[in-house]
């Protein structure tokens, strides 16, 4: 029997009640890794795990399921890590306790496998596109989300459609290359943090990137986002973190163990 410890990487979902194939894969994914023997030690959600979150009291059918399902894991002993993403950066401690989670600062370095590796949404990264990185350093802002949450729920709602609607219009007419990670921020990234493994979202560029920093091989490895019919994950069980593409519907060639 495998014993070796198991962590999961997931980012990207979107999880809206207007995607409801995603919606159920992400439901299937944690059901499979409910019934795993030994218990998944970790699993690492990457940011825009929701498509949106105007705050913790903002409560539905919808959310209340994600985050049963999530706590049904985290009480079989899995630990959960939840960071914030563009989408989802007011997920606050209401929803972490009721979620069984843990909320995980951007970045992060983890253990994993005997090496130090980086944790990051990936969108800090992007300094190319300059009008995000200021829209970023916005919401990022505590004073900022204070007022944001003392706004009444309607208005939130309201604010966070038009704000969708705007990223949309302005994502749409960016040079693909901007909206991607500057390699030298990459670079300057994992020099800072003393790693040569990074693992990100964000991009919904999903791939294995090697790369060379101070003469040294190193690695970044990108989740891709989940799709009606495609998802993605990594996973680590003793050999490093491997990327994994899956079809959904869910079927049983997806293993967790």
């Amino acid at each position: 029997m495998n014993t070796t410890a198991t962590t999961l990487f997931i980012s990207d979902l979107h999880l809206q009640p207007d995607t409801p194939e995603i919606a159920q894969g992400f439901l299937d994914y944690l059901a499979r890794l409910a019934t795993c023997q030994p218990a998944v030690e970790r699993l690492f959600l990457l940011g825009d795990i929701f498509e949106v979150w105007v705050g913790d009291d903002y409560r539905n059918d919808f959310t209340d399921s994600m985050s049963a399902a999530l706590k049904r894991i985290a009480e079989r002993g899995t630990a959960i890590f939840f960071m914030h993403g563009n989408r989802d950066f007011l997920v606050g401690e209401t929803f972490a306790a009721e979620a069984g989670v843990t909320l995980l600062p951007d970045p992060s370095v983890i253990e994993l496998d005997g090496e130090r590796v980086l944790l990051m949404h990936g969108d800090s990264m992007c300094t190319r596109d300059e009008a995000y990185m200021k829209f970023r350093a916005m919401t990022r802002d505590p004073q900022w989300q204070a007022q944001i949450l003392a706004m009444p729920l309607e208005q939130r709602l309201a604010l966070a459609q038009s704000l969708r609607m705007q990223s949309g219009e302005t994502n749409s007419e960016k040079d693909e290359a901007i909206m991607d990670v500057t390699p030298e921020e990459v670079v300057r990234e994992m020099r800072e943090h003393d790693v040569r493994t990074l693992i990100h979202g964000h991009t919904h560029r999903p791939a294995v990137h090697e790369l060379e920093i101070d003469g040294e091989p190193a690695r970044r490895i990108v989740l891709g986002d989940w799709r009606p019919t495609q998802a993605f994950d990594i996973i680590a069980r003793g050999r490093g973190p491997e990327l994994r593409e899956f079809a959904l519907p869910l079927v049983d060639a997806i293993t967790h163990g």
